[in-house]
């Protein structure tokens, strides 16, 4: 993946026929003919490996909603038909009852205040509060979205999030090659983990602390040692 560092107002050039723009730019439209995608914040300019998604990877500490991306909340208050949810943005999130596979007015999930969700960002906009969907936008399956239960959330930087959804990042395929483990990965600083031992989810949370780029940065070669030390 090409990487560009990139300032405020900078226009990036990024077209494909599935554009989705992720934090960090927007499309302003000058005129009909011409609409144009622009930075706001400086950052690293990343993209997907078939162009089709552009985003900014900065340093902020604080997660800036986009839409479909994957978060992991905390139920904060029943709101009418839904609940409000803190996903580390500046405004909690609304999630309706309805946002779930399978849900009617007459079957919808029993959320209590705490509970953890895996969900999606449906709706993202700087004069709204962001909204969620627990299930997949195309196949209105739950395909892992909702309620999260036992485990363990950790907190971590955005860009750590962001590492861990990549595929081929070391931590997660080595951790599950030495014991069973849950993990949901949201780009808002979270990471849900679960396994059979409380042991095991201690020394997931703490790897994923020490490879944090802003916790330590820790390579391959650390964490087999790190786990060598440890009564798993």
């Amino acid at each position: 993946m090409a990487t560009t560092f990139i300032l405020p107002g900078e226009r990036v050039r990024a077209q494909h026929v599935n554009l989705k723009l992720g934090p960090g730019l927007l499309q302003h439209a000058e005129n009909d003919q011409d609409t144009k995608i622009i930075s706001t914040k400086a950052g690293e300019l990343q993209h997907s490996a078939n162009n089709s998604k552009w985003w900014i990877e900065g340093n902020s500490k604080r997660y800036i909603p986009a839409p479909q991306e994957s978060v992991v909340g905390v139920v904060t208050a029943r709101s009418g038909d839904g609940w409000r949810v803190d996903i580390g943005s500046a405004h909690p999130a609304y999630l309706d009852g309805l946002a779930f596979e399978g849900a009617t007015k007459r079957n919808k999930p029993n959320l209590k205040v705490g509970s953890l969700l895996y969900a999606r960002v449906s709706l993202a906009h700087k004069d709204m509060e962001p909204e969620l969907e627990c299930f997949d936008a195309q196949t209105h399956k739950a395909e892992g979205f909702g309620e999260l239960k036992g485990g363990f959330m950790v907190r971590c930087s955005l860009k750590m999030c962001r590492l861990l959804l990549n595929p081929n990042h070391f931590l997660l395929p080595l951790l599950g090659s030495r014991f069973p483990l849950e993990a949901a990965t949201g780009l808002n600083g979270r990471v849900w983990v679960s396994s059979k031992e409380t042991k095991h989810i201690i020394a997931i949370s703490r790897c994923i602390e020490s490879v944090d780029p802003d916790g330590g940065g820790m390579d391959e070669a650390g964490v087999h040692q790190f786990l060598g030390t440890l009564d798993i």
